[in-house]
């Protein structure tokens, strides 16, 4: 189940920033620091001013983000304690608990992506750390056993340490899809590779059973419960980062930069979302290849849910809404400059979030029948429509359209 086409990593991602920084944004999306009035001149022309409201929809911007990256934090913890319940005792129950603590933990994740892109905590090119939380497509054979290869991968090196700079280290070393931290390693960890036309894999138990159970469960125990610390770790990291009253930090160097580019960096984020990350990389190659190796979350069948989810992370940043937050969103913003596209790009959003509760699980079958083809193809759609909408609001304010990373 080697998987080929391009990866989310550190590698895409620095290259991603570096498209978008030369062709949108210039030296003052490099350096959160440097004032609003940095790269100015990189637009597309004179266009509307940038609405009164727009310093607000910054502000609840920054709230959401700091909200859901908590989120995503306690349910990393909940994970982790599920994970060490695991180890203590491996058994089927332990297991499954696990299988669903992870499963809950991709709901919060998932809709922080729409903060990427745009060089912030996430994955700028220096100590971003979305290679490390969420890379993927993975070689699974680099971390541990696979069919054809019983004593493949890092956990049946015994000369391999397992400990943090080993397993950072060890990240994309040699190749992009040498994965071995974040969700996905995790994931291959709990549910081992999918063979199954109906059903996620099914790695046993006794995987983790130190007597009686399968070769080097000792190491596999230790390389699941550091992976899960180390994502913890990297979220404890991008919580900080968006903290409220820190001086120092990368929130108040964002809000300080002036709204005009605070409402660049966020539109950025959810059209490159919508149309490349999601509707190309995730969506397009998969369909395109028919291949059960191409879907996002391949060994837990849950790349459905992906897809819902980085939608609602669009949506969430559009309305201004999250969780008990409700303010000002750049829905607003828009709605102040133009008040038929605010309405055009809401229908958008909302068609795309429709389509992809559409998809019928598991994804892997969506890919190869005609019908869920059809399905797939519809999402692919919505998503380039809306992509196409929110560059309308960067020209609306004379801002130069993000370059397609592909």
């Amino acid at each position: 189940m080697l998987k080929s086409h391009v990866s989310s990593s550190l590698t895409c991602v620095s290259a991603i920033a570096l498209a978008v920084a030369s062709a949108a944004f210039g030296a003052a999306c490099d350096n959160p620091n440097e004032g609003a009035g940095e790269g100015e001149g990189e637009g597309e022309g004179e266009g509307e001013e940038i609405p009164a409201n727009t310093a607000a929809a910054v502000q609840n911007y920054s709230a959401i983000v700091l909200a859901s990256y908590e989120d995503t934090r306690d349910a990393a913890a909940a994970l982790d304690a599920s994970i060490e319940a695991l180890i203590t005792l491996p058994t089927q129950l332990t297991l499954d608990a696990a299988r669903q603590a992870w499963l809950d933990a991709r709901e919060p994740y998932l809709q922080t992506e729409v903060y990427r892109f745009y060089d912030g905590p996430i994955d700028n090119a220096d100590n971003g750390p979305e290679g490390l939380m969420n890379a993927w497509p993975m070689d699974e054979a680099y971390v541990d056993y696979v069919v054809g290869g019983a004593d493949a991968g890092l956990i049946n090196d015994r000369d391999f340490v397992i400990d943090e700079p080993g397993l950072r280290g060890a990240n994309e070393a040699g190749g992009e899809d040498k994965i071995s931290t974040g969700y996905h390693a995790i994931e291959f960890l709990l549910w081992g590779q999918d063979f199954s036309a109906d059903g996620p894999g099914n790695r046993p138990f006794t995987d983790y059973l130190t007597v009686g159970g399968a070769d080097n469960a000792d190491r596999r125990g230790a390389y699941l419960k550091l992976t899960s610390e180390l994502l913890l770790g990297d979220l404890d990291f991008l919580v900080d980062a968006w903290a409220r009253d820190d001086a120092t930090n990368y929130r108040t160097a964002f809000e300080a930069t002036g709204p005009e580019e605070g409402l660049r960096r966020i539109l950025t984020g959810m059209i490159i979302l919508s149309g490349f990350e999601t509707g190309s990389e995730r969506l397009k190659v998969a369909l395109d290849g028919g291949l059960q190796e191409d879907e996002h979350s391949c060994f837990s069948d849950n790349t459905h849910r992906d897809m819902i989810q980085d939608i609602q992370g669009v949506k969430n940043v559009w309305t201004g809404s999250y969780g008990g937050i409700a303010g000002v969103g750049i829905v607003d913003v828009i709605t102040a400059a133009d008040a038929a596209l605010a309405t055009e790009i809401t229908a958008k959003i909302q068609t795309a979030l429709d389509l992809a509760n559409a998809l019928e699980p598991p994804f892997d079958q969506e890919i190869v029948n005609p019908a869920g083809k059809a399905r797939v193809q519809a999402l692919i759609n919505a998503l380039s429509d809306v992509e196409k909408s929110l560059q309308k609001a960067f020209r609306l304010f004379g801002l130069t359209v993000p370059a397609n990373p592909g």
